[in-house]
Parts: structure tokens; C-alpha cells; sequence
């Protein structure tokens, strides 16, 4: 497993996981996208893109990668399998790679939401040993024909990745897409549940995300959610850990201030490209099912079971089920609306 020559897998290689998968393959790893065949082609043609915000755009070409869109292709010699699935399918993903990976894989939850790890855990059994992580930043991808896709990173952050595994770490860790061991990856997970109880907001925007924080009116909405979050894991017992050196509760502090002090306070602890959105908005836009249930679903659930009010959490989630089932993407709806107000 930390051999130069460990075989890397992919597993569902969407925006995040193509763009750390190319990252890793430029720094020499032995990579393979599972993906599906459309992109696996385009890849195949042209290579990818990736970009971030320091500056970083470089293309890597098609042959630095292995393309698959079978999985027995892919698994069969995987010595570490980054598993990068929406949590609706992380189940399905689990069972191909019981039957067709090693048993002596490592497999690495890099998903949104925090039962991931535990999913992976149950379908594949005690054989494989299942890492979870943690990933704090987003990625957008565009195409246009005839180019290579385009993966950016529109936001900053380093990947959080559970301790114990001896070289994982530094297998992985990479020019651009950083990762740090965290002796407390739970703790890391609920502080980024947290954080992304904006996802949904900024899908009902249809708002850039630098637009929609610089309202203060959004970020009112953001700060409730958070207040109601942060409320229901005390009840718990769940002690959310901060993300990116910043504690949830002053996150949620900070977005209540004025839009003057918060632009201050933000510029040196927030980067974020003019054109990024949240992954919730571009399955909405995609009309693809969103990953709500497992984000504001969490909060929900916990919230039933421990006798605590999560109006807001609750309403929120509404309102994208109700964008799902009207299938014309995000409903660009105002901040009142979120409310239920005038």
C-alpha cells in the first residue's frame, strides 16, 4: 500500500474525486478513474484540467491515467480505493467493491455527511479496513467540446484523513490536494455537517456563494441552521471539531455581523472563487436527487431522538425536497421565502 506503485482507485470519479484523482496521478501515483463512460471518452480525447485558487492550471494528459468504467477493471488490483460516491450510493459502491477488490484494500470514505464510513463498513465486512476523511473544499467542473474538462478548486482547505494507518497519509498527500491525519475524524465530520447546512441554501439561491454570504440576510438564514445544528449535537453529546482552524459556533457568530465587519473578518480566514456554488445546487440543476437527507437529514433525525426544535433545519429540507420533485432546478427563491414570510 505504500509502494510507489500501489494501485489508487477511484470510485465514482465526479468533480472531487476526478480532481484529486489528477492530482495524485500528476504527482506520479498509479491512478484509475471508475467513471462513467461519457467523461471516461472525453478524458480519454483530451485529458483534464485542474485549477485553484493559488493559481494552479495545468493539464494532465490522458496517458497519466488509467480509464475504466467497469468496475472488476478497476478493483481487481486496487491496493486503496477512495471512495468519492454520493451518500445515496455509497451501499451499491460497497458491494462492487466487496466482490471485485482485494481483501486487503485500504478504502476511503471522501463523501459529504458522516455515516459513510459506517455504510462501507457493513456491506464490506470486518476483511477490508474502511478510513474515513474528510474533504472541506469544493470543486467546480465545467466542459465545453473539443477541451479538456475543467476541475477547480473554488474553495480552500486540506483533507482530513482518520490516523492509524501507517504511509496512507503520505500516499495520498499531494501538491494541491493537501491532506493531514486528524486523531478525531468524527469530531471533524459534524464539524463540517455543520458548515455544509449552507449547501441547501445556496441550491434555493441559485446565488454564487461569494454573492449569497455577502447578504446579510442569507447569512442570517445560515447562522439558524447553524444555531439549531450546534443545539441538537450538544444534546447528543456530539462535540463538533473546528474546520479550518475555526470552531463552528464562531462561524455562526460571524455571520451575523454586518455586511462591513463580516467582509473584514472573512478576507482573511475565506477563500472562495467568484464562480463556485454548492455541490446541492448543481444536483438540483443537473435534476439529479440531492444529498439533503444525509445533511440536514442528520440534524433532523437527531433532533427527533434527543426532543430538541430544528424548525428551521426542517424547513429547509422541505423546500429542497419540494425542488426535487418540481424538477426545474434551483427555485431561486429570497431569503423571506426560506423563512416562510412576506
Amino acid at each position: 500500500m505504500t509502494s510507489p506503485s500501489a494501485s489508487i482507485v477511484i470510485a465514482g470519479a465526479g468533480s472531487v474525486g476526478a480532481y484529486v484523482g489528477a492530482l495524485l496521478a500528476a504527482a506520479g501515483r498509479n491512478i484509475t478513474l471508475l467513471l462513467r463512460k461519457p467523461l471516461a471518452e472525453t478524458i480519454a480525447a483530451h485529458g483534464l484540467r485542474v485549477s485553484d485558487l493559488e493559481g494552479r492550471n495545468q493539464i494532465v494528459p490522458p496517458g497519466a491515467l488509467t480509464l475504466t468504467s467497469d468496475p472488476e477493471t478497476a478493483f481487481r488490483s486496487a491496493d486503496i480505493v477512495l471512495v468519492t460516491v454520493k451518500s445515496r450510493d455509497t451501499a451499491a459502491m460497497a458491494e462492487l467493491i466487496a466482490k471485485h477488490a482485494p481483501i486487503d484494500a485500504i478504502v476511503v470514505s471522501l463523501q459529504n455527511g458522516v455515516q459513510n464510513a459506517d455504510i462501507l463498513r457493513q456491506n464490506l465486512g470486518p476483511e477490508f479496513r474502511v478510513v474515513d476523511a474528510m474533504v472541506p473544499f469544493n470543486v467546480v467542473q465545467t466542459r465545453h467540446q473539443g477541451e479538456p474538462p475543467r476541475l477547480h478548486r473554488a474553495s480552500s482547505g486540506t483533507m482530513q484523513i482518520e490516523a492509524g494507518v501507517a504511509g496512507l497519509r503520505d500516499r495520498l498527500n499531494v501538491p494541491g490536494a493537501p491532506f493531514a491525519e486528524h486523531s478525531n475524524i468524527e469530531a471533524s465530520l459534524w464539524g463540517k455537517l455543520i458548515i455544509n447546512l449552507n449547501n441547501a441554501l445556496n441550491a434555493l439561491s441559485d446565488l454564487p456563494l461569494i454573492e449569497e454570504l455577502g447578504d446579510r440576510r442569507w447569512r442570517l438564514l445560515i447562522a439558524g441552521q447553524m444555531a439549531e445544528g450546534l443545539a441538537v449535537l450538544r444534546a447528543a453529546g456530539i462535540r463538533p471539531a473546528p474546520v479550518e482552524g475555526l470552531s463552528p459556533s464562531l462561524i455562526a457568530l460571524a455571520m451575523r455581523l454586518p455586511n462591513g465587519l463580516f467582509k473584514l473578518a472573512a478576507r482573511s480566514t475565506m477563500a472562495i472563487d467568484r464562480n463556485a456554488r454548492s455541490s446541492m445546487w448543481e444536483d438540483l440543476v443537473a435534476r439529479r436527487p440531492t444529498e439533503i437527507d444525509y445533511i440536514q437529514g442528520e440534524i433532523a433525525r437527531l433532533a427527533d431522538q434527543h426532543g430538541v426544535e430544528a424548525p428551521l433545519v426542517q424547513r429547509v429540507q422541505h423546500l429542497i425536497k419540494e425542488a426535487e420533485m418540481a424538477d426545474n432546478g434551483s427555485p431561486a427563491i429570497t431569503p423571506e421565502a426560506v423563512w416562510g414570510t412576506p
